[in-house]
């Protein structure tokens, strides 16, 4: 039975909890938005480098990572504050998120649209396909959260969860996460028979929005790796010990599923749908599944000695720590290169591609690099204790991405 919970309305006491940054988790988001760049700008390096620890991409780490973070920042908050200081602290997260959004959808319709029609690149005109052919309806179904074209899928998806995260908090504290957690695998199993596309087909005619263009992220699959972030991020007690071989098991795995990417290529078994079904990223095919926990196991285990040996990468460090930023500028960069260098499928010298990678990179650097310097000029001029004391939730609780 699990422990009730006092009223939301008086501070819990919560355990004590490490308010300072964990740097190596910062290191991993910054991997994560690398891996997520060279992914997403449309250079000849993206298929080969894509994927490159298995049949797993910077997506499933950045969302569940994220979904971790949240969990410790506001289950700590509503623990120490109060349920109620933790929703308003989510909802305001919530705004800036979809602030970002708008924002990259003003520029995706507008100049990013203008330029792929006046340098005849298909990269833009197909991802924008549905805005060119009904641009009104496009905007308006994109401030709902309901048009979600390629590369700007990933926060309206966030923006829904963030937005649950209070009450899946609360419930969590007070009732629990059994119920939770089995519903959302439930969720997840449905998905995998297309739960999603019949109940759009069952509600056709709701939305003039193709089901194509709701976006690539099949939400009720991908909510399972939210809620399994949240509720390891949430939890009041260390995770225990695991067994060696449950660790054995995820390394043969993990290994295994490495030779295979790096000898077959993304497509598990080209030209085998039912096989791709089971690693599909969108649906969160159930290998890929395993194959993120598999790895996610590795991690857990090997954590300590990580922490211990690992250098301190500070450019890394510095593009997780504003990972939100980071993530809208690598979309901001993505998008300009398809408007004027075109897609994957234009054919160009690679030392073009690496330098263009250069300049996503450097770019993303100087944005984590203005931001990490605005911050500690903010901090000195709060003064020294405001400087040293523990960072709001609202900063330390970052952004995910493809």
């Amino acid at each position: 039975m699990h422990p009730a919970a006092p009223s939301s309305s008086a501070p819990l006491k919560a355990p004590p909890t490490a308010s300072a940054r964990q740097w190596e988790l910062d290191m991993l988001r910054g991997l994560l938005l690398v891996l997520m760049t060279l992914t997403h700008m449309p250079t000849g390096f993206s298929l080969p480098l894509g994927q490159p620890f298995g049949f797993v991409s910077a997506a499933e780490g950045f969302v569940f990572l994220s979904a971790v973070m949240v969990g410790r920042v506001y289950g700590s908050q509503a623990l120490r504050h109060g349920m109620p200081a933790m929703r308003a602290s989510v909802f305001g997260r919530v705004q800036r998120l979809y602030l970002c959004q708008a924002g990259l959808l003003l520029l995706a319709f507008s100049l990013i649209a203008w330029l792929g029609v006046h340098n005849h690149q298909g990269g833009v005109t197909g991802l924008l396909e549905f805005y060119m052919d009904r641009p009104w309806t496009a905007v308006l179904a994109a401030g709902m959260l309901v048009y979600n074209p390629p590369l700007l899928d990933i926060l309206p998806m966030y923006i829904v969860f963030m937005a649950l995260t209070p009450w899946l908090l609360s419930h969590g504290h007070r009732r629990g996460w059994g119920l939770l957690l089995c519903a959302s695998a439930l969720l997840w199993l449905a998905e995998q028979w297309s739960a999603g596309a019949w109940l759009y087909g069952t509600l056709a005619g709701w939305s003039p929005v193709p089901y194509k263009d709701l976006g690539a992220f099949h939400w009720l699959a991908w909510q399972g790796l939210w809620m399994a972030g949240l509720w390891l991020g949430a939890r009041r007690d260390p995770l225990p010990r695991l067994p060696g071989w449950l660790v054995a098991a995820a390394a043969l795995y993990a290994m295994v599923m490495l030779a295979w990417r790096h000898n077959v290529g993304q497509d598990p078994m080209p030209g085998v749908a039912a096989v791709a079904l089971l690693f599909d990223k969108w649906a969160l095919g159930p290998l890929r599944v395993l194959n993120f926990s598999s790895l996610l196991i590795l991690l857990l285990a090997a954590g300590p000695w990580l922490r211990r040996s690992l250098p301190r990468v500070t450019p890394l460090e510095l593009m997780g720590r504003h990972s939100l930023a980071v993530f809208c500028a690598h979309v901001v960069v993505a998008l300009f290169t398809l408007a004027f260098f075109g897609s994957t499928e234009v054919i160009r010298p690679w030392t073009t591609d690496a330098i263009l990678l250069l300049g996503a990179f450097a770019a993303l650097l100087t944005t984590a690099l203005v931001l990490e310097e605005r911050r500690q000029a903010s901090g000195t001029r709060r003064g020294p204790k405001a400087a040293g004391g523990p960072t709001p939730p609202a900063a330390t609780a970052h952004s995910p991405r493809h």
